[in-house]
């Protein structure tokens, strides 16, 4: 019997994506095509759901009302840290919501401020999520990827593993 605690996959998610500022979102269009565009998170901490500003007349929003379904996607490339994110998205129209979330660099973005109208947000409700975390250094890689060259075994250079975040274990 082990005395380990269990892990926790919301604690993991959110130690993955702590510090990646921008991620891929991927919505359906009307026509069934994946579309995918550039976002900042505005999770300050991660518990289950990912934040994100928006105009509540783009295009995406009409894509996540048509199909709730999303893919959020991080990456890290200096420290090998991958993550795959699957959840529904909703539009939130709150200005308290937008005031919490609001940092001085939105207003690039949204010079009217966080309560115009249009600036809305998306919340991601998190279900499931993958990631790929290798924490070596590229050198590391490079001798990993020709040791299993040379032998014929094959390359894993690191931890992955799929998360449900609705049961709370990590998934086979």
């Amino acid at each position: 019997m082990s005395t380990e605690e269990p892990s926790n996959p919301i604690k993991k998610l959110g130690e993955m994506i702590h510090d990646i500022k921008y991620a891929m979102l991927t919505t359906i269009d009307d026509g069934g095509a994946l579309r995918s565009r550039p976002m900042a998170t505005q999770t300050k901490t991660f518990e289950g759901e990912l934040w994100f500003f928006t105009r509540a007349s783009a295009p995406k929003v009409d894509e996540v009302e048509h199909d709730h379904h999303v893919n959020v996607s991080y990456s890290h490339p200096g420290d090998q840290r991958y993550v795959s994110v699957s959840g529904l998205a909703k539009l939130v129209r709150d200005p308290k919501k937008n005031e919490e979330h609001w940092t001085p660099a939105m207003k690039a973005w949204f010079p009217k401020g966080p309560d115009d109208p249009e600036t809305a947000m998306l919340q991601v409700v998190v279900d499931k999520a993958e990631y790929w975390d290798t924490g070596s250094s590229a050198m590391v890689h490079l001798v990993g990827f020709v040791k299993a060259a040379v032998t014929g075994k094959p390359y894993h250079p690191g931890e992955n593993e799929k998360l449900d975040l609705a049961s709370g274990h990590p998934v086979s």
